[in-house]
């Protein structure tokens, strides 16, 4: 699914400039990467609603700039410090024979099934809700599914054990392997079965 919206060129720029603009419910942005940056104008409300979606974060977006195509990912957001108001946004270009680098949601699948909650008494903590990845824009996902329908008691799910779509790459920050799920013991429970065994 593209997701495509429209912006505007931008030629007053500065402090003053950008606020007239999002006083006007307008919101100032730039393309960067390539030849050079584009400072852009585009719809507050528009793009208030886009970010509110999951997909928008991790996904390849068209934006039409006064009739030209631009190829983008979202890069950053800059929001007001008590207001529902983005005050800012960034997006990078993305050559289609270039690999990226984006954070990626995780979709959790299995783990009201799984024997650590069904048996073992356990409820599933979620450590991480997205990992780091590469690939080319065409490999993009918009999720990876994390299957936890086989974790036991006392079992945790590292990243290296995820199972990642085609032509996509983990990215590894140093030696570690993070934890993306684990199963913990209700207290409840382990109380129960410790007074059980006592018995």
């Amino acid at each position: 699914m593209q997701i495509q919206f429209k912006a505007t060129k931008r030629d007053a720029q500065g402090t003053g400039a950008s606020r007239r603009l999002r006083r006007a419910g307008q919101l100032p942005g730039i393309i960067y990467g390539g030849s050079e940056a584009l400072p852009i104008t585009l719809d507050h409300n528009e793009l208030f609603h886009l970010l509110r979606k999951e997909v928008f974060h991790s996904s390849v977006l068209n934006i039409d700039v006064d009739g030209k195509k631009e190829t983008v990912v979202l890069r950053d957001t800059q929001w007001h410090a008590f207001k529902p108001q983005v005050l800012h946004i960034d997006f990078q270009r993305v050559d289609a024979n270039q690999k990226m680098h984006l954070k990626v949601p995780l979709h959790f699948i299995g783990d009201d099934v799984c024997p650590a909650v069904k048996l073992g008494g356990c409820i599933v903590s979620h450590v991480l809700n997205e990992i780091d990845v590469q690939c080319l824009p065409k490999d993009l996902p918009e999720f990876v599914e994390v299957d936890l329908s086989a974790l036991e008691a006392g079992q945790s799910v590292h990243v290296s054990q995820i199972k990642l779509p085609a032509g996509v790459e983990l990215v590894q920050h140093g030696d570690a392997d993070p934890v993306v799920a684990s199963s913990l013991k209700v207290k409840g429970a382990a109380d129960a079965e410790s007074e059980g065994e006592a018995a």
